[in-house]
C-alpha cells in the first residue's frame, strides 16, 4: 500500500472512531462527568476541601474554609456540600450556575478572587450541570466559614450575563485541550503573571511568575510555554505528562503545591494529550522579569 494510501486509511478509521463515540458522548451521565471532573481537571477541591497536615481532612470534601491570601486580600473558601446552614443546599440547580459561569450569590453580592469567574464563564452547558450534579451528591457537611475580606471593590459583574456555551469539539485535541486548560481547569490562569491586578493573558499567556504563598512556603508558577529555556519546549510528552500528574520535573526534582497532582493523576490519556497539544501551541516566551 502507498504512503498516500496508508494515510487515507488512517483518516477514514480516525474519523470512524470520532462518530462512533458521539452517540456516547450525547449519553454521558452528568454524575459521572461531573465525578471525574471535579476528581481531575476541575480540581474544586484543591481549594474548596479543608487541608491538614496529611493533606484533605477526612469526612470535610468541600467543606470549604480554607484562607487564601494574595495582595489585596483574604478569601476563604466557601462550604459548597449541600448543608442547608452553612453550604448551598437551599441554592437551585440555575443558582449554583449562575455562582459558577456569572460570579453571583443568589443574593446578588459578587464572587471575588481567587474564584476564577474569568475562566469558568467558558464552561460548556453540559460539564457545568455536570458539575452540579456531583455538588448534590456529596454528604453535606456543616461548616461555618469566614467571609472574605477585599482592600478592594469588586465589579458589579464578570461581563454580560453568559447563559449558554456549547460543548467543546472533543474530536479537534487543540480545542479541547484549550477548553480543559482554560474553562475547566483554570490552569493558564494560574501560570500567568498578573500586570496592574490583571492576568496578563494577552502578552504572557503560560510565562509563569505568579507568586502564590500558602502553607507550603511561596510558590512561584512555572512558565508552560515552549520555550525552549525557559518553558517545557524540551520537555517530551511523557515528561510533561509527569510534572502535571505527579509533580515531578525532568530532572527528578519535585514541584511544589498548590498544582494538584492528586487531581490531575485522575485524568484519562486522552485528556492529558490533549492538554500537552495546546500547551505546543503556544508562543514560547521567556521568564517574566523578577
Amino acid at each position: 500500500m502507498s504512503t498516500a494510501l496508508r494515510r487515507a486509511a488512517l483518516v477514514a478509521a480516525s474519523s470512524a472512531i470520532i462518530v462512533s463515540a458521539l452517540p456516547a458522548l450525547a449519553e454521558e451521565d452528568p454524575l459521572e462527568r461531573g465525578r471525574y471532573l471535579m476528581q481531575s481537571i476541575v480540581a474544586c477541591g484543591n481549594c474548596h476541601t479543608p487541608q491538614g497536615p496529611d493533606g484533605p481532612q477526612p469526612g470535610m470534601e468541600l467543606a470549604g474554609g480554607m484562607p487564601i491570601e494574595l495582595p489585596g486580600f483574604v478569601a476563604y473558601a466557601p462550604n459548597i456540600t449541600p448543608d442547608a446552614e452553612t453550604g448551598i443546599g437551599t441554592w437551585t440547580d440555575e443558582q449554583i450556575v449562575e455562582a459558577i459561569r456569572n460570579g453571583k450569590r443568589p443574593d446578588g453580592t459578587t464572587i471575588g478572587p481567587p474564584m476564577p469567574i474569568g475562566m469558568y464563564r467558558g464552561l460548556s452547558d453540559q460539564d457545568v450541570k455536570a458539575i452540579v450534579a456531583y455538588l448534590r451528591s456529596v454528604p453535606a457537611v456543616r461548616n461555618e466559614v469566614p467571609k472574605s475580606r477585599y482592600d478592594f471593590p469588586l465589579p458589579d459583574s464578570y461581563g454580560p450575563s453568559v447563559s449558554h456555551v456549547p460543548e467543546p469539539d472533543r474530536s479537534d485535541m487543540v480545542a479541547y485541550g484549550a477548553y480543559l486548560a482554560g474553562p475547566a481547569g483554570h490552569c493558564i490562569e494560574c501560570h500567568t503573571p498578573m500586570v496592574d491586578g490583571h492576568f496578563d493573558l494577552e502578552n504572557s499567556l503560560g510565562a509563569g511568575g505568579l507568586h502564590i504563598p500558602g502553607p507550603w512556603g511561596l510558590s512561584v508558577s512555572a512558565n508552560i510555554t515552549p520555550d525552549v529555556r525557559d518553558g517545557i519546549g524540551a520537555w517530551t510528552d511523557q515528561q510533561i505528562k509527569d510534572a502535571i500528574t505527579k509533580g515531578i520535573r525532568p530532572d527528578g526534582s519535585r514541584l511544589a503545591p498548590p498544582m494538584p497532582y492528586g487531581y490531575y493523576a485522575n485524568m484519562t490519556d486522552a485528556d492529558l494529550d490533549a492538554i500537552i497539544a495546546y500547551l505546543r501551541t503556544l508562543k514560547p516566551l521567556p521568564d517574566p522579569a523578577p
